[in-house]
């Protein structure tokens, strides 16, 4: 294999990030429209908890 005219992989970073806000947001309405505004508190609490976990395992 040649490593002839390779180039840097590009960072799809905003884009993931603005992707997930997106669905979040559709997400949070449905249950909003579903269920009601305490329940898509409990969810964002939930995830918050869960995020702020999974970061600190990833520091160490």
């Amino acid at each position: 294999m040649r490593n002839d005219g390779l180039n840097k992989a590009p960072d799809f970073t905003n884009a993931a990030l603005v992707m997930g806000a997106v669905n979040l947001t559709w997400i949070f309405a449905v249950i909003w429209a579903l269920f009601g505004m305490g329940w898509v508190v409990i969810v964002a609490l939930l995830l918050n908890r869960a995020i702020t976990r999974f970061a600190g395992t990833r520091r160490g």
